[in-house]
């Protein structure tokens, strides 16, 4: 059986989830940029991906209790928007502990330090904004950027064992792992601290 472009657009689609925010630019298999462009525009005329801004979709989720779509991601537009025009960013803290759900502040603008341009885009009631910034605390992983700016946002003197322990559940051990390496030359303090958090799981596995 034949896939059409749009077939195998979709395909892709699905395999990453409600939730995933794209652009044509991350659909480089065996097609043209027309192809790619036609099948997005498409598929969001036939209500089966969303488009966020223009250029812009993702694969919006259904809340069964609201009864609609939910807002679009606004990390994940912020990494669709990263990935298009090559930028490398990162998230200021309050984006960050707000991701986490460990902010009580509702955030109407979520910000980004970027080695890319300054520039703003409005999602629905609330605004992206990406600041230009030499990226010293550019990461390999995005895990990595989130935890720690969310570490520095709390501070070296406010850090509490409940606050470790919270941000511990948001990512698996092997996962931590990883962060914990690729973190290295992040402040002294806040490697401290991601180092503390994968002493906890450890010991939580062992106990």
């Amino acid at each position: 059986m034949a896939y059409s472009s749009k077939d195998k657009v979709l395909s892709r689609i699905r395999g990453k989830g409600c939730g995933w925010a794209f652009s044509a630019t991350d659909f480089t298999f065996n097609l043209s940029r027309w192809k790619v462009d036609r099948s997005l525009a498409d598929l969001a005329r036939e209500g089966k991906i969303r488009r966020i801004i223009q250029g812009l979709y993702d694969y919006p989720k259904y809340s069964n209790i609201l009864k609609k779509e939910v807002a679009p991601d606004m990390h994940k537009t912020a990494e669709a928007i990263a990935r298009k025009y090559g930028w490398r960013i990162y998230p200021d803290g309050n984006t960050a502990l707000n991701y986490f759900g460990l902010s009580a502040q509702l955030v109407a603008r979520n910000i980004y330090l970027s080695d890319g341009p300054s520039r703003k885009y409005r999602i629905g009631n609330r605004e992206l904004v990406f600041k230009h910034t030499a990226t010293k605390e550019a990461t390999k992983y995005p895990e990595t950027a989130l935890v720690i700016q969310a570490i520095k946002a709390i501070g070296e003197k406010q850090i509490t064992e409940d606050f470790l322990l919270s941000l511990s559940q948001k990512y698996s051990i092997l996962q931590w792992t990883r962060i914990k390496k690729d973190a290295t030359k992040a402040t002294g303090w806040i490697y401290e601290q991601i180092s503390r958090i994968v002493d906890i799981l450890k010991e939580g596995q062992n106990g």
